[in-house]
């Protein structure tokens, strides 16, 4: 008569056993409802063409849920902020207002220029910054004017920074990187004969 032996399985057969059906079941769960969470997912093994399109939205992701790949506020260099000053300049050359720091230069009649009609005189206005201008952006705007003669509705302004290549100013203290010049233009591009109000603007 044949015995039949019994044998307990092991310890570490019985781990194992559990161990397979946990992830099994971890894996089948998962695929099952749909939904596989971070237990599921190793680190780094997500990447872009892995999402459909549409399909991931703003409240399913962490704000610093992607390892990694995570952008920091704290390791983003500063943004520096821009400020414009400007100054309101009248027919006569003088700042009519500003917000700081202009100082008219030189001007018709000041400062070594002649007086007297364009074209025999400098037309131009110089104008100090009070700071340099290297790297800053310049702008000149007519200001509109209709009492009393000469009235301006329209006309340019042509700007440029002193002490540059292509700008050499040429009245006492001008040609310096703190001082911009100003010429009042008529609608054909010609010197005007009677200088307009016009803003110019510095952006820092």
């Amino acid at each position: 008569m044949n015995r039949i032996i019994s044998k307990r399985p092991s310890a570490a057969l019985i781990i194992a056993c559990m161990s397979l059906f946990i992830a099994l079941g971890g894996v089948s769960y998962g695929v099952a409802t749909g939904s596989i969470d971070s237990r599921e997912i190793k680190d780094g093994s997500i990447r872009n063409p892995d999402f459909k399109e549409g399909t991931l939205r703003g409240n399913e992701a962490k704000r610093d849920g992607f390892g990694g790949g995570a952008i920091k506020e704290s390791t983003l260099g500063k943004i520096p902020a821009s400020s414009v000053r400007w100054a309101l300049v009248n027919a006569n050359g003088d700042i009519e207002e500003q917000s700081g720091g202009f100082t008219v230069v030189s001007k018709p009649g000041i400062n070594g220029q002649p007086a007297g009609p364009a074209p025999a005189r400098n037309p131009n206005i110089y104008i100090n910054a009070g700071s340099s201008l290297a790297g800053k952006g310049l702008s000149a705007t007519t200001a509109l004017a209709n009492t009393p003669p000469p009235v301006a509705f329209n006309g340019d302004v042509s700007i440029g920074r002193c002490a540059t290549a292509p700008v050499t100013c040429a009245p006492t203290g001008t040609n310096v990187a703190n001082v911009l010049v100003v010429r009042s233009l008529a609608n054909n591009g010609d010197v005007d004969s009677a200088p307009r109000r016009f803003y110019v603007e510095v952006t820092e």
